[in-house]
């Protein structure tokens, strides 16, 4: 932990109700229902993310699982605030959020139709630097562990939360000055990123795990393509992560805490905060695209009020398209063990995010028990500025 000193006068932030917090478990939301099929459907659907084995009932019953299996990455939409809620602790005035990156490790245990995910979470720690973005900003990192009903491990993750004062960010304007016109494609352009698409999509949809002594140092993963991204696909996205919908959650909080945090507030700035009390009567109230912190995901004029000139999209998103990406290649037999994922920069509407992966290393023997490779993954946009650098181990049948 960090604490921010400055050298000089400027603009600072109040960490004084996040210091005492280091270290402690915290509340958050708890989904009162299981996760059901459509769930998972609407999920992989706002992934862009077609893997039969995840929403076509006939291909599903057909393979090892004998039905509907969720990814990977659906214990981010299972989860309130999609994993940042304990990397998002103590009253900051003034402050706005963007997530910063992912750590997740995958212990074996599918989820199912019927299944319900628990979340136990914890604030670890935070540092405060300087950056071009907003001048004194929070790194906050926060851990969630997700088990289901039987009190199985499902995953662990760690979650970092950039939080900013959004006045500063504004002021700055990086994004505003960096990024130029919304892209117009041409009809050409967007045959060639369809084209890509549909060939990613044909490279493994019979889910055929490749042999881990058949695969080496440098082989490269098929290239994959999402957007372009656009108000209509940002919101898709918001809308499957399941707490958002009215009502689906209720607020939890760990035993024998004192002042645990489960749901106060993060000291928003104007017109993105919730009004818990008032959506007790109106849920649009804490909807979060109506009213609340995401608005400016789909919105440009409010994405300008918090530094991040024109709409854009979600960091768990991202995290998610990581997930999906791997585990699609390592087929029905393999899966994604352990990963770690940094956020470089958003996903900006009217961009398209390209993955190119390339296996660095292989682990015949591991922690895990399994053979694992090594891959590195990159996400970038059509002018080649990285989103997201991403290191993964992936488990491979012998």
């Amino acid at each position: 932990m960090a604490k921010n000193v400055a050298a000089s006068p400027g603009p600072q932030l109040d960490l004084s109700d996040v210091d005492h917090r280091v270290g402690k478990p915290v509340g958050g939301g708890q989904l009162w229902d299981p996760c059901s099929s459509s769930d998972i459907r609407r999920w992989v659907m706002a992934m862009d993310y077609p893997n039969p084995v995840h929403w076509d009932e006939r291909f599903a019953r057909e393979s090892k699982y004998g039905g509907i299996v969720a990814p990977q990455s659906i214990a981010v939409a299972l989860d309130y605030g999609h994993g940042a809620a304990p990397a998002c602790v103590g009253h900051i005035p003034n402050s706005h959020l963007i997530f910063g990156g992912e750590e997740w490790w995958f212990y074996g245990c599918p989820v199912r139709p019927g299944d319900k995910l628990f979340q136990q979470r914890r604030f670890h720690d935070y540092k405060v630097t300087e950056t071009k973005f907003a001048g004194p900003t929070m790194f906050s990192r926060g851990d969630t562990i997700h088990t289901n009903q039987h009190g199985t491990l499902v995953a662990r993750e760690r979650s970092t939360a950039i939080r900013y004062l959004y006045e500063e960010a504004t002021k700055r304007g990086m994004f505003e000055n960096q990024l130029g016109e919304i892209k117009r494609w041409t009809r050409t352009e967007l045959e060639a990123v369809e084209k890509l698409r549909r060939q990613w999509l044909e490279s493994n949809r019979m889910g055929v795990s490749p042999r881990f002594d058949e695969v080496k140092v440098g082989d490269t993963l098929p290239r994959r393509v999402i957007g372009p991204h656009s108000i209509a696909s940002f919101t898709t996205e918001y809308r499957a992560f399941l707490f958002n919908i009215w009502g689906t959650f209720e607020w939890v909080a760990p035993p024998g805490v004192e002042d645990p945090w489960v749901y106060q507030d993060p000291g928003w700035g104007k017109d993105f905060a919730f009004d818990e009390e008032d959506a007790k009567i109106d849920p649009r109230k804490r909807d979060g695209l109506y009213v609340g912190p995401s608005r400016g995901h789909i919105d440009a004029e409010r994405a300008s009020e918090v530094g991040m000139a024109r709409a854009y999209g979600y960091g768990a998103t991202m995290g998610a398209w990581c997930t999906d990406y791997l585990a699609y290649w390592a087929g029905h037999d393999g899966m994604v063990r352990h990963s770690k994922a940094d956020f470089r920069t958003p996903a900006f509407e009217g961009d398209v995010t390209y993955f190119d992966a390339e296996i660095v290393d292989k682990h015949p023997e591991s922690a895990w028990g399994v053979p694992l490779v090594q891959i590195k993954l990159r996400l970038t946009n059509q002018n080649g500025e990285m989103l997201v650098g991403c290191t993964a181990e992936v488990e491979l049948p012998l």
